[in-house]
């Protein structure tokens, strides 16, 4: 499963510093973003997905985040 979401993160060591965050909470899940895209991706593979506290943990850290179709 591949989950995309549109954030507002545009540099560098706040994309590495939600990776961290994100991978400590779901160490199963390759994690990365594309801060190229104009939609500053961030992009999750894995068995499982869990959306809502993926866009929680984006969202605590005082970032916009939304789910792609």
């Amino acid at each position: 499963m591949v989950k995309v979401f549109k954030t507002s993160v545009k540099y560098k060591k706040y994309a590495r510093k939600l990776v961290s965050k994100i991978r400590l909470q779901f160490p199963e899940l390759l994690v990365n973003f594309n801060l190229e895209d104009c939609d500053n991706i961030l992009r999750l593979e894995g068995l499982s997905i869990q959306e809502n506290k993926i866009k929680r943990i984006v969202i605590s850290e005082g970032f916009f985040c939304e789910a792609l179709v």
